[in-house]
């Protein structure tokens, strides 16, 4: 009985961790040196011509600050476009980012130029 009841936890287990929305290869830390405060984050896999919903999980990211970046489990893109957008809805954007190498991505722009420093 008890090796049944030890195989059921088990499974019980498997089955939550597998449903309960763990993180997804993708997940990065954002880091803000841009100079401007964000206030929209979107990212789309590159091979979409769509950008796809604001992921930021915080009203704003100002200059300076971080915030980690989660995603689906299921989502399986390699390459990934990141767009930001200031109070006006001025746009940034850094193309064919690999989030499954990436952990971290800092965003710098300066006198018309944008760059992204990745660990």
């Amino acid at each position: 009985m008890k090796k049944i009841l030890s195989s059921f936890t088990m499974i019980a287990i498997s089955f939550f961790a597998a449903s309960s929305g763990i993180a997804g290869d993708q997940d990065f830390t954002l880091v803000n040196e841009t100079g401007v405060e964000i206030y929209s984050v979107y990212i789309t896999p590159h091979s979409s011509n769509d950008w796809e919903d604001d992921v930021l999980d915080v009203d704003t990211l100002p200059d300076g600050q971080s915030v980690h970046i989660t995603f689906s489990r299921k989502e399986r893109a390699k390459y990934w476009d990141l767009r930001i957008e200031d109070a006006d809805g001025h746009p940034l954007e850094w193309d064919k980012l690999n989030l499954l190498e990436i952990s971290t991505v800092t965003l710098y722009y300066k006198k018309g130029r944008v760059w992204a420093d990745t660990e």
